[in-house]
């Protein structure tokens, strides 16, 4: 197995489990995957951080206002890993609860390319 594939299988299994915890209003799964070890950062669709402090903050803010969790599917579009650097870009397609209110969440993706899907708790993926 490459790097690549091995950074894949690790998205779809560790960092899934993680986005499903933060979007269920759970930020430590996703916080235990961060480094610790400066230079660290997000560089997401809420807002971009930089410094330990700031992406522990970060993760507890997102995890507030976010519950219930019915789906996630994630539109990979590109990643790339070297050492202990990664990185992935891609759209996400979520229904949730946010700040009390259901939302379902699109970011503006191609619908010619077929999502990556991921599953939601238990739930076989949405074919």
């Amino acid at each position: 197995m490459t790097e690549r594939e091995a950074f894949l299988a690790w998205v779809d299994t560790e960092l899934h489990d993680a986005e499903i915890a933060l979007h269920n209003g759970d930020p430590g799964p996703r916080r235990a995957l961060w480094s610790r070890e400066e230079p660290v950062s997000v560089l997401g669709a809420w807002r971009n951080v930089f410094r330990q402090e700031a992406v522990g903050e970060l993760f507890v803010q997102l995890a507030a206002r976010l519950s219930d969790c019915t789906s996630l599917v994630f539109d990979l579009r590109s990643c790339d890993v070297v050492g202990d650097m990664a990185y992935t870009a891609g759209f996400e397609h979520i229904s949730v609860t946010m700040d009390g209110h259901t939302a379902r969440v699109h970011t503006a993706g191609d619908p010619g390319v077929p999502p990556r899907e991921r599953r939601v708790a238990g739930r076989p993926p949405a074919r």
